[in-house]
């Protein structure tokens, strides 16, 4: 498993999570690393989520990680131990697609679908991949850097309508 590890600020440090360290996984070792820290007593995954780094491609990553466009974001905790952990998985724009955690934390299973539906990143092997805040028809990611900006007719209340 390669890990790499680094603080709040992307300043590498040890491979072992601290408090609260953030860990860098690459996507082949992404559920396995999830895996290794639930068994070392991070029973709960807090959240999960996504984001599109399109208009920040040189933002600071540990040396060893090449930022992607997209990252995938998981904050664990383990209760007994009072200490936290940041997974942060980077996601190439060409195959936006990471393993699901759904095995290991059930409760991930929203989570990944509203990344799926706002952002397109796939999770392999979830349960239910469908739209959960978007109708089932709509066309795209909103909340992807480069989705267009729709305009929405307003009707107002007691105004003519079109004839």
């Amino acid at each position: 498993m390669t890990l790499a590890a680094a603080d709040e600020s992307g300043t590498p440090a040890a491979s072992t999570p601290e408090k609260n360290a953030v860990v860098f996984a690459s996507p082949n070792d992404y559920h396995a690393t999830v895996a290794e820290l639930k068994a070392s007593g991070f029973e709960m995954c807090v959240d999960l989520c996504a984001v599109d780094y399109l208009s920040h491609p040189g933002r600071r990553v540990p040396d060893g990680v090449a930022p992607e466009r997209f990252e995938v974001v998981v904050n664990l905790l383990s209760l007994s131990e009072k200490r936290r952990v940041r997974v942060r998985v980077q996601v190439p724009e060409s195959d936006p697609s990471v393993p699901t955690l759904f095995n290991l934390y059930p409760g991930t299973e929203a989570m990944e679908r509203e990344a799926y539906d706002m952002l397109g990143i796939y999770f392999q092997g979830h349960p239910d991949l469908t739209r959960i805040l978007m109708p089932e028809d709509w066309e795209g990611h909103p909340l992807r850097k480069d989705y267009g900006v729709g305009r929405v007719p307003v009707q107002f209340k007691d105004a003519p309508g079109p004839r």
